[in-house]
């Protein structure tokens, strides 16, 4: 393993020192008014390359030429008078430039900017910045998902979401065209650690709930595509906190052909956890670096590099844990005694080079080469105690909430060695052809995965002095698995779609259609998914538009899918398919003198080939058949402006119904009759799910500012341990949370410090204090069961996070 990690460092240096060596002539110089004013932001371009640099604070720029000779410099900003200048450099030589700007006064008729690409095809644009501002424990691009219609989380400690009644494997998340893969055996939130994206690097976000393009790929429910941004200039910024810390920098080299984006983080969530039910020392420590630099090799021709390693380490010392739970009529209270503890290792890193070259301003051809690679083990040893009692409900007694007596007393013993080693090769090409009316795209990659897992868990449970399952001749485990597995095979995907805008005398439509399909050696499949998607804009008064998308979505299997229960794999397992139907409408407003949006969409998806799962926590455990049919439909509206003038926020609603027929599943009643249960609700079944995100200044103190997330959900189903699917009908209390943040700016670039003066050489400091869950809700994420002296079960809740603060403290430069 040792020898992997310095390979990706080594590779990762060798192309940065080969990338940055260039030998050109520099020119350097300063840009003022007529007054001897530095001008800051004042485009230096030159004329024959069209390659250029910004002047920073001081009005300084300095730049590289490739070459000896004459050339042409123009430098504009707006507000000042455009200039050029004729400029000779020989070999080698360093030349200064003093350039005075003349102020001018134009009159600018007024413009209005807006969405265009996002509007057409089922896309939503999210401005990166929000993130920063979202109090969250998480803190990333999730963060502002979960206030997205038809998007649901109901764990506060984990950046997984589900989307339109879809788990959290049937979500695509791209960045820079490259798919992103998450840990195999992550089973709790505690456990996950940093969200891939990397918020201080992003320069777009993209994400669609549904009805997506053919170019992006064979998942069946969204598509979350990032793009890192290439800088123009140099900036940065570092934050620490009672969560963590991280820190970023980017830039550009002077001859204006290297640029690098980097950032570190480590999170720790020991504060978080130690405000669950479960009292011990936990020790979360999550650590990650990623780079993205580009390299312009001529002015046609690009290479990026994109690096990632994660080492994610997860230790608990469980000691002991106290839950009230119950009815008024039936108020009971377990506590456990614990001794033992679980270490958790998860290590993965991704690397990425691309070629970017563009023959003609409308032609441009992409090859990528990536390599993903995970190294997992889970290993825990827990011994509990238990005692279930019944607590004193009587209002007005003296023993108020006190045990009265015992129901229920048992000790259970849980052990895993769970180990994966997962490598993943692919090559990749995608095209871009733009022409009068039409836009043409295509792709085809080929891509090569080798798994292996080994998983021995088992547990012992004691009731009352018996084992369970009890036997008067042995002792028996009341849960056991030993697996051993290995997978190794090929995987080639294409596809192609045209996009054809026309205008007419009334309106205008913008058509896309396109075909994926794909390939995998493990069940010898070929599917083939053609999407479809319609947008209609009349030419009217208001600005709305109309659009219609529908496709085949099919999810091959991966991993996880084909590991049943048992933990045997089944290798025959087919694609799950949905088919989207979807309509919606973007409407662009003014209310009160300020732009609001309003979007709405309704929804129908059939889905067939299903593997039904089950979800405990953020684990999801497939039954490894293809045996079930469903559907999903629903109906999700968003309202975003300025509600506060200066200020986007926004709110959501979406309500859904999902649920699924397992064909061969059937009960006889008491009566000898066989009974087929039919459509259940899925895990995912949720009829409402509401979000709000809300942003405002104090009142004549433009320094301070508060942001508000409020979410409410309806319950999911659950059911009983050894059950069959049909008998979770069970419902969770709903999920209801607030939280709250309020920002402070030290220092600004029009705000200086008057006492620690070095501070003022950063752009802006910012001080942070986040109350999440701010009403102590007790918000239930799963049930551990528990039975009584009788043999009657209890379910009784694990709850998340309550009421936590985080302090965070931010600079920029």
């Amino acid at each position: 393993m040792i020898s992997r990690y310095r390979l990706h460092i080594i590779f990762h240096l060798f192309f940065y020192l080969v990338l940055s060596y260039a030998h050109a002539q520099i020119v350097t110089g300063t840009v003022k008014d007529e007054n001897g004013r530095s001008i800051d932001l004042v485009n230096v371009i030159v004329v024959e390359t069209g390659k250029g640099t910004v002047t920073d604070a001081k009005g300084k720029f300095e730049m590289h030429l490739p070459k000896a000779g004459t050339f042409t410099l123009q430098f504009s900003r707006i507000g000042y008078e455009e200039k050029k200048r004729e400029i000779t450099v020989k070999n080698g030589q360093k030349k200064y430039i003093a350039q005075v700007l003349r102020e001018s006064v134009r009159q600018l008729n007024t413009v209005s900017v807006k969405e265009v690409h996002s509007r057409n095809n089922n896309l939503v644009r999210i401005n990166p910045k929000v993130v920063s501002n979202i109090p969250s424990p998480d803190a990333g691009i999730e963060s502002v998902l979960r206030t997205l219609p038809g998007v649901s989380s109901k764990n506060d400690l984990s950046s997984q979401y589900s989307v339109r009644g879809g788990n959290f494997d049937e979500n695509l998340v791209y960045v820079n065209d490259i798919e992103v893969y998450r840990p195999f055996l992550v089973r709790s939130g505690q456990q996950e650690g940093l969200s891939f994206v990397n918020t201080d690097m992003v320069g777009s976000v993209l994400f669609s709930a549904g009805g997506f393009d053919a170019k992006y790929g064979d998942k069946m429910s969204s598509v979350l595509d990032i793009k890192y941004k290439k800088p123009y200039a140099f900036a940065g910024n570092f934050s620490v906190g009672m969560l963590g810390m991280r820190t970023h920098i980017e830039g550009i080299n002077s001859s204006n052909r290297l640029t690098y984006n980097v950032g570190l983080r480590y999170k720790t969530t020991k504060y978080l956890l130690g405000g669950l039910q479960e009292e011990g020392d936990y020790y979360p420590n999550f650590a990650d670096y990623q780079g993205f630099f580009t390299y312009d090799i001529t002015e046609k021709l690009e290479v990026d590099l994109l690096t990632n390693i994660s080492r994610n380490s997860y230790i608990f010392i469980p000691k002991t844990r106290e839950t009230s739970f119950g009815t008024f009529n039936q108020a009971l209270k377990l506590k456990i005694y614990f001794d033992g503890q679980e270490a958790d290792r998860f290590t993965s890193g991704t690397e990425a080079v691309s070629f970017i070259y563009k023959p003609y301003d409308n032609l441009s051809l992409k090859l990528i080469t990536s390599y993903f690679f995970s190294r997992e083990s889970e290993a825990y040893d827990i011994l509990g105690q238990y005692f279930l009692n019944e607590v004193d409900k009587q209002l007005g007694s003296d023993n108020l909430g006190d045990s009265l007596m015992n129901i229920g007393v048992g000790t259970f013993l849980d052990h895993a060695r769970n180990y994966l080693v997962a490598d993943v090769y692919n090559v990749y090409h995608k095209g871009k052809y733009r022409g009068k009316n039409n836009t043409l795209e295509w792709g085809v990659k080929a891509q090569h995965e080798t798994i292996y897992d080994k998983i021995s868990e088992w547990e012992m449970m004691d009731s009352a002095g018996y084992s369970l399952p009890y036997s008067d001749t042995s002792v028996n485990l009341y849960y056991a698995l030993k697996a051993q597995n290995a997978i190794n095979s090929m995987r080639y995907t294409a596809y192609c779609q045209n996009t054809y805008k026309k205008d007419f005398d009334k309106f205008s439509v913008i058509l896309t259609a396109g075909l994926r399909t794909q390939y995998w050696t493990l069940n010898r499949q070929n599917i083939w998914s053609p999407r479809a998607s319609v947008a209609f804009r009349p030419f009217w008064k208001r600005d709305v538009q109309f659009r219609i998308a529908a496709g085949y979505y099919y999810q091959m299997p991966f991993f996880k899918e084909l590991r049943g229960m048992d933990g045997s794999l089944n290798t025959s397992i087919k694609a799950q398919r949905s088919i989207h139907w979807v309509a919606g409408i973007d409407y662009n407003l003014s209310i009160w003198n300020r732009p609001f949006k309003i979007i709405s969409e309704i929804y129908y998806k059939k889905l067939d080939f299903l593997v039904p799962y089950e979800v405990d926590n953020v684990q999801i455990r497939y039954y490894a058949t293809n045996n079930s049919v469903g559907y999903a439909y629903g109906w999700d509206f968003k309202i975003n402006g300025e509600f506060v003038k200066g200020t986007e926020s926004w709110a959501s609603i979406s309500l859904m119904r999902t649920e699924e027929d397992i064909t061969d599943d059937f009960y006889v009643d008491t009566a000898g009759k066989v009974i087929y249960p039919g459509y259940i609700p899925r895990p995912t079944d949720q009829l409402v799910n509401f979000a709000l995100f809300f942003q405002d200044y104090l009142p004549g103190m433009p320094d301070f500012k508060a942001h508000l997330t409020l979410f409410y959900s309806s319950g999911l189903p659950f059911g009983p341990p050894e059950k069959p699917k049909y008998a979770d009908t069970l419902r969770m209390p709903p999920y209801k949370r607030v939280d709250i943040g309020f920002s402070y700016r030290i220092k600004g670039e029009d705000k200086s410090l008057k006492t620690f003066t070095w501070l003022n050489q950063f752009k802006s400091i910012w001080l942070t204090l986040d109350i999440f869950n701010v009403l102590d809700i007790e918000n239930t994420i799963s049930y551990v069961w528990i039975k009584d002296i009788h043999n009657k079960q209890y379910a009784v809740p694990n709850y998340l996070t309550f009421r936590r603060i985080n302090v965070k403290l931010a600079f920029y430069f």
